[in-house]
């Protein structure tokens, strides 16, 4: 009896992943394969916490929606992209599907990410990833280092703004970002005040 062999590509995997572990994000940053377990309490009331600074801000009124776990097309790898936890992206964004539910990059004006277990990848290859994608603005709430960092300006697939935030301060963004809005650290690394 044949024996026949399928060799799973990177994507295959992926897509079996997401229908194997729901609530799990599933994503490939520079052909490698990623999985972030379901977020928890404080992680949730950062992104709640957003869309109502964003909201408040009048994004919508400015042409731009705010979104929560919408894939991100990446030029970094032919299978890469990434699942932001937030993004400010164009009102028309849906018109700019590009495969596997995610959308060309040049939609997203901010990308914000909230470090869990693989915090790592948020401050590493998160970085170089959508600094190559030419997002305008990364803001990282690194639980980790207890800390925000702000990386925008990116140039020739490096962000050549790179500061970063401690509790107590805020973080302004660059109003290229469409809207004015200024983000508390503790509010991105709590989600809410204790």
């Amino acid at each position: 009896m044949a024996v026949i062999e399928h060799e799973t590509t990177i994507a295959e995997a992926a897509d079996r992943l997401s229908r194997e572990l729901p609530g799990h994000r599933v994503e490939i940053l520079q052909g490698r394969l990623t999985v972030t377990p379901p977020a928890d309490g404080s992680h949730a009331l950062a992104l709640s916490w957003l869309i109502e600074k964003f909201y408040d801000a009048g994004a919508r009124t400015a042409g731009l929606r705010y979104v929560q776990g919408v894939g991100l097309w990446l030029p970094t790898g032919s299978d890469d992209y990434a699942i932001p936890d937030f993004a400010l992206v164009e009102a028309d964004f849906r018109n700019h599907k590009v495969q596997k539910n995610c959308y060309a990059s040049d939609v997203f004006r901010l990308v914000v990410e909230v470090t869990s277990s693989n915090w790592s990848d948020d401050i590493g290859v998160k970085v170089d990833s959508y600094a190559k994608a030419d997002i305008p603005v990364y803001v990282i709430a690194d639980r980790h280092h207890d800390e925000a960092i702000l990386c925008s300006d990116p140039r020739n697939g490096a962000y050549r703004v790179h500061r970063t935030y401690k509790r107590g301060g805020s973080i302004p963004l660059p109003e290229s970002i469409g809207v004015s809005v200024e983000l508390s650290v503790d509010l991105l690394l709590d989600g809410d005040e204790h």
